[in-house]
């Protein structure tokens, strides 16, 4: 992993992620890291810095054309939706929401809960972890002796 500064802020990045933005360099940047636009259009034979909107156009294109071989492209594809996949797959593989909040770099945890929404899948993860067998609280345990005591009980709640 590779960490960068953004905005002030800590980013990190993983080393695939590094490959492709290498092979990307050595294809588009003859292998050479500049000041040049990163990603760029050419109008007039000169390179212009590429949109937000020329990025969502792209990825229109590409995601019509790659839903012919696999179905399992999203609809509507637009650039955040790489960042929210991400970030819904940290939160389903358990990563606490306060280190989501960091690894996303926001200032607020709130902004992070929009990533955060707990779906089905995670509902049923969750109801089957706590009735597993493994779960002490679902064995067949043997009763304790206070378990049948009601005066121990009442003074343990401070009813006596």
């Amino acid at each position: 992993m590779n960490r960068k500064r953004k905005q002030n802020k800590n980013r990190t990045t993983h080393a695939r992620t590094i490959d492709h933005f290498n092979i990307y360099i050595r294809i588009f940047h003859d292998g050479k890291v500049t000041n040049e636009f990163l990603f760029y259009v050419i109008q007039k034979e000169k390179r212009k810095a590429m949109s937000a909107d020329n990025v969502a156009k792209f990825m229109k294109r590409y995601q019509k054309l790659t839903r012919e071989q696999c179905n399992k492209v999203p609809e509507g594809l637009h650039p955040h939706m790489f960042r929210h996949f991400r970030a819904m797959h940290l939160s389903r593989g358990g990563m606490p929401l306060p280190l989501l909040s960091k690894w996303l770099g926001h200032a607020q945890l709130d902004t992070t809960k929009s990533y955060a929404y707990t779906d089905t899948q995670m509902k049923q993860k969750a109801i089957k972890k706590a009735t597993n067998s493994l779960n002490p609280l679902s064995r067949n345990q043997k009763v304790t002796s206070w378990q049948n005591d009601d005066e121990l009980i009442k003074r343990l709640y401070g009813l006596l």
